[in-house]
């Protein structure tokens, strides 16, 4: 054999030999011993240490003290994977298990207290060549011992990545962290950081020592003072900064953002920035990405600074009061990947910001501004990466086109697309035809756009990962009918206010059985629900209210049912029981006018922090349902309006926030004993109640809402109505109340509508009446429960994320009760009408009507502005229509008929221009009637007959055929007259 080939065998032969010496040698090494230990030793400490009831069997299991366990394979471990010894990432993040992380972090602040979990952050020590730490969503309250935080980490000299996100270390932690000058990535996400002005530099002054640190995240930490941002600014390395989710206001200082010339991403979202912080911002040259969404940000873009940022990949500009036009660069940044300027007011004309050439865009959202003309969808054609186009708008000047030119076919594959109250297709009303070629679809949102034409269930059968349908507010006809098969992604479908009909598939519910919301109100679907609803275990809220469905509710509904919040099954003609007693999860119950018979059984009670039952307008008879009251403890809202109940009301009413018994057959005085310190809105109306207002009643200090019409109480007011101060409406009409009207009425300065009308009331009316401010209702409408409420914030679950910028996608913002609004019924204008929602904002109104007030009309009924009707009619009152009536510049009605008044009628009152009905029949007035200019021009004879001795047009008589010498009053012979029109 040649030497040579011998020396090679040999030195193959002697290198095995080395190996498997090696390998048995090492064979269960893995990471360090060092290493293993400390980690085992780590392990010990979290266990011992987190707050009581989470279970340790849970805590890291792979973490055990074997002898051949390799602690490089145990989980939330990494080695290094050149030599495997040595542990380079540990991620340690939620290490507490359900249901236990949701008790820690989301229980009351005396529970944090007691039950501190400090980290010994020597424990560390021992993984000299640790990389990244990932201790985020703990809970950790702090460091061990307490004048150390994370200085002990200086000796991990390779630690790069830091993430500390959600926990509660506070601001005394910052000092710690300037030693750490190796890091790269520091993250303090929702940490309580909020800085005291006193120690915010001790707290910062070293973090200039941070002189590699390119991501630096401190969102959600309630920071306000905008000095800080200058121990920030020290760091001249920073290229990713994240700000969002703070408290801070005005701008940064000059100089603050001047050194970081190499950041390239800047968030600073949800804050309170003003204009002033944006010159600072526009000589950052270097940035990809900028979030000012959600400040108070306003004026117009300036386009000489904005076009500076030749580099952006992603902006968001949105909720803010941004107006004018976008600057026109917008249109020559091809790199653009994201752009959101979606809720301020920017006009102009849509086309003039986005070109074909931006072929990079992946989202782009132009929603709710004021944009106007027409715009083509066919200019997105060549955009292949397009994902998201969103354009939502609300003042319907804006129209989109998709049908120009025929037949175009774009290259993207849509993941959202919402196009609402935009006039989609003007012209032919349809659904946009490339539709039918995108197949990636997870939201489609198409409402408020007339579309006509047969419902596109293809929508369905094409995108397989469809998550959410929105097609309300069109007249789309036909019927829902889908494949036989699952659609297991959709969780959203709303297809309401449409002209669908037929029956639904009787295995709609196996169809999709992961429905969380379905709306179909207000269409013309029949037949009776599918006992397959059932199947639809994730039901959150179901509406499928104004239909002509009938039948019993499935039982399968009620008791599979067991996530579902909101049911409303109002105005169709469901009949039988009201399956109440299953459904445990059910917050948002309306049965409204139906045709269920039975009486309500007794019902558990709910986890629901409110419950709003309505059952009105049924055909339901029986004593009032004691035993409801008494199994749901948060019964917030009960309306039972419309039925045939009888007997008395219950005592014990103490969750009740709105309570309407009107048109029952209650009977007798209402309890003494009545418990209503919650109570908002109350509704008597159309009873047999008698008896006088007990004072208890009084005591609900948040009345808003006080209707006791239509009953046979009597008695005088009590003086004590002085106490709901907050009341709003006050309605006690057609009952037999008496005495006189007392000056205390005046104190409830909140008054926007008051009816005391068919009464027995007598004397004067009170002067003190223009204390009350009969003015609007309030700036928001007027809700049975807060908007929304505790009713589920119920959204479509798309979240665009890419490399910078998330952005998360939303249909409604919340679903809203169709018959929540308070509804006000008062008699104006001759007719009797039912205020809600924004009418009932705006309707302010006084009716002493029908009594036998005596006495002149004093003047300073003059001094309330802001009414709009005003009823005197059918008493005694006598004296002088006062001048100072003209000053009510918003009244719409005005009647004083059938009373005593003599004189002339005030020529000035041709200055209320928004009257439209005026009424001074059957009085003793004399003179010329005003002139028919303005709103006068309106009124006929009827307005002023019964008056001998009024003349001129309308009027048949000539004033200069009329006798000078002034007429002797007369009683009105309609005085006594109470027909009530």
């Amino acid at each position: 054999m040649n030497m040579g080939v011998l020396q090679y065998y040999f030195s193959i032969k002697a290198l095995l030999w080395v190996l498997v010496v090696f390998v048995q040698t090492h064979e269960y090494m893995g990471c360090l011993e060092e290493e293993r230990i400390g980690l085992l030793h780590l392990k010990s400490f979290l266990i011992i240490s987190i707050p009581p009831h989470t279970q340790s069997d849970y805590l890291l299991p792979s973490w055990v003290d074997l002898e051949k366990s390799d602690c490089c394979g145990w989980e939330r471990v990494t080695c290094n994977s050149t030599t495997g010894h040595h542990v380079v990432e540990l991620s340690l993040d939620n290490l507490m298990p359900d249901p236990y992380y949701s008790l820690y972090l989301h229980s009351k602040r005396e529970y944090f207290e007691e039950h501190r979990w400090l980290l010994n952050v020597s424990l560390f020590e021992p993984f000299k060549e640790l990389r990244s730490l990932d201790l985020s969503l703990n809970g950790i309250n702090g460091c061990i011992p307490d004048d150390q935080g994370f200085e002990r980490l200086a000796v991990l000299r390779n630690l790069e990545t830091l993430i500390l996100d959600r926990n509660r270390f506070g601001y005394s932690i910052l000092p710690s962290l300037s030693n750490l000058t190796s890091l790269m990535t520091l993250s303090l996400v929702r940490n309580f950081l909020w800085v005291d002005p006193d120690e915010r530099v001790k707290a910062t002054e070293g973090w200039k020592m941070l002189s590699r640190l390119e991501i630096l995240d401190l969102s959600e930490n309630s920071l306000n003072d905008t000095s800080f941002l200058q121990s920030i600014a020290a760091i001249k390395s920073l290229k990713n900064l994240n700000l969002a989710d703070n408290c801070f206001t005005g701008s940064f200082g000059t100089k603050d953002l001047e050194n970081l010339s190499k950041l390239e991403i800047l968030d600073i979202s949800r804050n309170s920035f003003t204009r002033s912080v944006l010159p600072s911002i526009w000589e950052l040259f270097s940035l990809k990405a900028l979030s000012l969404s959600s400040n108070r940000l306003n004026g117009t873009l300036p386009t000489r600074e904005f076009c500076k940022l030749k580099k952006l990949e992603e902006l968001d500009l949105s909720h803010n009061g941004f107006e004018g036009i976008l600057p026109p660069c917008i249109n020559n940044m091809t790199s653009l990947i994201f752009l959101d300027v979606s809720e301020n007011h920017f006009i102009g004309d849509i086309s003039s910001y986005l070109g074909a050439s931006q072929t990079s865009l992946e989202y782009i959202d132009f929603s709710y501004n004021q944009f106007e003309g027409l715009f083509s969808l066919s200019l997105f054609a060549n955009h292949s990466k397009l994902k998201v186009i969103r354009f939502l708008h609300g003042n319907n000047k804006l129209e989109i086109e998709t049908e120009n030119p025929v037949g175009w076919d774009p290259l993207f594959q849509l993941k959202v697309l919402q196009m609402t109250n935009c006039s989609l297709n003007k012209l032919a009303s349809n659904i946009p035809t490339f539709l039918l070629d995108q197949h990636e679809l997870e939201v489609i949102d198409l409402s408020y756009n007339k579309l006509k034409g047969s419902f596109p269930n293809w929508l369905v059968d094409n995108n397989t990962g469809l998550k959410g349908l929105v097609l309300r507010d069109n007249f789309f006809v036909g019927h829902l009918h889908f494949q036989l098969q699952q659609y297991t992604y959709i969780s959203w479908m709303d297809v309401s206010n449409n002209h669908m009909e037929g029956k639904l598939q009787e295995n709609i519910g196996k169809i999709f059985p992961n429905l969380n919301y379905l709306n179909l109100s207000h269409n013309y679907f029949e037949g009776n629900l599918p006992s397959s609803i059932g199947d639809m275990t994730y039901l959150e809220a179901l509406d499928l209210s104004f239909n002509e469905f009938s039948g019993e509710i499935p039982r399968q509904l009620a008791s599979n049912a067991s996530l579902l919040v909101i049911l409303n099954l109002a105005y169709n003609s469901f009949h039988g029981e009201i399956l109440l007693e299953q459904l445990k999860s059910t917050c948002f119950l309306q049965m409204s006018g139906n045709q269920f018979t039975s009486i309500l059984p007794m019902l558990h009670s709910t986890n629901c922090y409110f419950y709003y039952l309505d059952i009105s307008h049924n055909d339901i008879s029986g004593a009032f349902p004691k035993g409801l009251i008494g199994n749901i403890t948060k019964l917030g809202t009960l309306l039972m309006a419309n039925n045939s109940f009888y007997g008395q009301i219950p005592c014990d009413l103490s969750a009740i926030g709105t309570l309407d018994l009107s048109h029952n057959l209650f009977t007798g005085s209402l309890p003494v004993c009545m418990n209503l310190p919650k109570l908002e809105h109350l509704y008597l109306q159309g009873n047999k109640f008698i008896g006088s207002i007990p004072k208890v009643l009084f005591n609900s200090s948040s009345l808003l809402t006080l209707d006791m019409r239509d009953n046979s109480f009597s008695g005088s007011i009590s003086v004590e109505i002085k106490q709901l101060r907050d009341l709003k409406v006050l309605l006690l009409s057609g009952n037999r109340f008496t005495g006189i009207i007392p000056h205390q009425l005046c104190l409830l300065k909140m008054i926007s509508i008051m009816d005391l009308s068919k009464n027995n009331f007598f004397g004067t009316i009170p002067q003190c009446f223009h204390n009350i401010s009969f003015g609007r209702i309030g700036a928001t409408i007027f809700y049975y429960i807060s908007r929304g409420g505790n009713l589920a914030q119920l959204r479509v679950p798309y979240t665009y994320k890419d490399n910078f910028l998330e952005k998360s996608v939303e249909t409604d913002r919340s679903f809203t009760p169709s018959n929540a609004e308070v509804k006000i019924e008062f008699v104006t204008k001759y007719r009797s009408l039912s205020y809600k929602g924004v009418g009932l904002t705006l309707m302010s109104g006084l009716d002493l009507s029908c009594n036998n007030l005596t006495g002149g009309i004093p003047l300073e009924l003059g001094q309330i502005s802001s009414i709009i009707a005003l009823n005197l009619s059918y008493n005694q009152l006598d004296g002088t229509i006062p001048k100072t009536f003209s000053n009510l510049a918003h009244l719409e009605s005005l009647d004083l008929s059938h009373n005593n008044l003599s004189g002339e009628i005030p020529s000035s009152l041709i200055n209320l221009n928004f009257l439209e009905v005026f009424n001074v029949a059957y009085n003793n007035l004399s003179g010329k009637v005003p002139d028919m200019k303005a709103q006068f021009g309106t009124f006929g004879k009827s307005s002023y007959k019964g008056n001998l001795f009024l003349c001129g047009p309308p009027l048949d008589k000539s004033c200069s055929k009329v006798n000078k010498s002034d007429p002797t009053p007369t009683q009105s012979s309609n005085a006594g007259d109470r027909k009530w029109r």
